[in-house]
């Protein structure tokens, strides 16, 4: 009943907004047409063609730091549990991602799982993971692979 939604964002705010009225309201989810969009992955521009993002350094009261976000997660993995995060391609993570895209997954990731170390290399810091699934479906080259970790490990909110 929703499949149109996201797509219609691809018309602007405004015009998603009143399309999502009429398929909602009108329709009622039933349109007879379908709309498409490209996979997240596929929407991630060169580094070269986009303006760097001067954040502002997290204040603690209304910001946060990644550390300190992912301290109050709770998050447990096993220290002798299997990898739940693999590379297809080693390689590709500094021949492509870094090269090209600047390593975005030093910066879609929420819990900071992934850096970029000296040589360059990638390093996952799969003991921070949040199960968010992020880095699978955003990864430019598609070269991270998430698997469901064993054990029930990851973040542990008591209150939930």
């Amino acid at each position: 009943q929703v499949r149109n939604i996201k797509p219609s964002f691809k018309w602007g705010l405004y015009a998603a907004i009143a399309y999502s009225a009429v398929d909602t309201y009108v329709l009622r989810g039933r349109a007879p047409w379908t709309l498409h969009h490209k996979p997240d992955h596929e929407q991630l521009k060169p580094a070269a063609e986009c303006p760097r993002i001067a954040y502002p350094k997290p204040d603690g009261v209304v910001s946060f730091d990644r550390l300190s976000s992912v301290f109050i997660s709770n998050t447990n993995h096993e220290e002798n549990q299997p990898v739940h995060l693999k590379l297809a391609d080693e390689e590709a993570a500094i021949r492509v991602n870094l090269a090209v895209y600047d390593a975005p997954e030093q910066r879609y990731c929420p819990a900071g799982v992934y850096e970029i170390v000296e040589g360059p290399r990638l390093q996952i810091n799969a003991q921070n993971c949040l199960h968010c699934k992020t880095c699978d479906i955003k990864d430019p080259s598609q070269n991270i692979n998430w698997v469901v970790p064993e054990g029930g490990g990851g973040p542990n909110y008591p209150n939930m």
